[in-house]
């Protein structure tokens, strides 16, 4: 009895999961990739991390989740993630690649039949790369992507779906630096961002990737361009955090999140804001904002500082963060003990980030206070931007609800 795999052929399976041939893939395609290597020792792996630069993006292959994926910003941390990766999977390679700090992710599904590639959406992600695409919240249409990078995206997109013979679903990581798009990882199968890609545009791509599998052609089901809807969506994770005591609630590599909502309307900021609603965070409307910051982050979260004091908020800051909101005329209240102030007064959102290890352990108390509390709390400065305008368009109107019908009606097709 003779057995056989429909759908996109496991050598293209194969082909995207083996790191060096993957590479291999990019380079014949012309495609960039951020700096990466394998190392099979602990030796390889340090001599890898020395060429490319620290920080480094370390994991094992084949896994899924961003099981045990971690940002190393030094060499010591890296010789202590070798010893466990080495042990747990000893016959697979240990992927390491440079981290693009400050880049923009962008997940992107898409549809293949052999003759046509569609794009079925591109998403951009809220927080900056080094969050699990799982764990961040995104944007469809994109944010703030100019037109010559979405069309960049488009393009290599269709590039891989073609030399990778999908047939089917596939996902694409991308990271955006500037102007500049790099690929991080391509999944030539279903992604967990289907379902809300589907809603948001109003077509079941699930559904038309499994007659895809069978032999059916998009041409003939009637999908044979992108779909941009008129509306924004905006998908937002929802993390179990408060079920754990003790856990810290920093977001990375890994994914921790259990489950997502979404919002959708005709504004970022509406859809954003409903999507936190529907997650369980009430965004503010008054009250303190304490923000506690590495010197990396204090210049981009002044400007949200400043905004929030125009918009009647208190600004709370403890230490260098509230010496540099002085210095640039931000009207801070210091604070000598986070602890205690997140206790006793009446803050209504923290801003609470890190740019290395040593400050990721220095917040811990503040981001766990605050989520014990059920303070909204952001740990990125894009979260914290994003919060920013839904909380003054929330200031100003009121949000609305309609069917979700009523949008995918402008968008959906047989």
């Amino acid at each position: 009895m003779s057995s056989a795999i429909i759908g996109t052929p496991p050598n293209s399976i194969d082909l995207a999961e083996d790191r060096e041939r993957f590479k291999e893939l990019l380079e014949r395609l012309g495609l960039r990739q951020p700096h990466n290597g394998t190392a099979r020792s602990t030796d390889e792996a340090l001599r890898v991390a020395e060429s490319i630069g620290y920080p480094v993006l370390v994991r094992p292959s084949y896994v899924l989740g961003g099981r045990a994926m971690e940002i190393v910003y030094e060499e010591e941390k890296l010789k202590d993630y070798l010893v466990s990766a080495f042990r747990n999977s000893a016959e697979h390679p240990v992927l390491i690649d440079k981290f693009l700090d400050d880049a923009t992710e962008v997940d992107v599904d898409a549809i293949a039949d052999g003759e046509r590639v569609v794009i079925g959406g591109i998403m951009e992600h809220i927080e900056m790369a080094g969050v699990h695409s799982g764990d961040s919240a995104c944007s469809l249409p994109p944010r703030t992507l100019s037109p010559a990078v979405q069309a960049e995206i488009r393009r290599q997109a269709v590039a891989l779906a073609t030399a990778l013979e999908v047939r089917g679903l596939m996902n694409v990581q991308f990271a955006v630096k500037g102007e500049e798009v790099y690929i991080l990882e391509v999944n030539p199968r279903a992604s967990r961002t289907v379902p809300f890609v589907s809603k948001a545009i109003g077509v079941s791509l699930a559904k038309l990737a499994a007659r895809v599998m069978v032999g059916r052609k998009l041409d003939e089901m009637g999908l044979t361009e992108e779909i941009i809807p008129p509306h924004v969506s905006v998908k937002e994770s929802v993390l179990p955090f408060n079920k754990f005591a003790g856990v810290d609630t920093l977001l990375g590599p890994e994914m921790k999140s259990t489950g997502e909502v979404m919002g959708i309307d005709h504004s970022f900021s509406k859809a954003y804001a409903k999507a936190q609603m529907a997650g369980g965070m009430q965004l503010p409307e008054s009250g303190a904002a304490f923000f506690s910051l590495p010197d990396e982050h204090r210049e981009g979260a002044a400007d949200i500082a400043r905004s929030l004091a125009a918009l009647g908020f208190r600004i709370m800051a403890a230490g260098g963060t509230a010496d540099f909101f002085q210095r640039g005329g931000i009207p801070v209240e210091v604070v000598r003990d986070a602890e205690e102030t997140l206790q006793h007064e009446a803050v209504a959102m923290v801003v609470n980030t890190h740019a290395n290890e040593s400050y990721r352990n220095d917040g811990y108390l503040v981001r766990r206070n605050a989520l014990d509390r059920q303070i909204p709390y952001f740990t990125t400065l894009a979260g914290a931007e994003a919060a920013l305008e839904a909380i003054e368009f929330l200031k100003g109107g009121e949000l609305t609800v309609q069917p979700l019908q009523d949008y995918q009606r402008h968008t959906a097709r047989t």
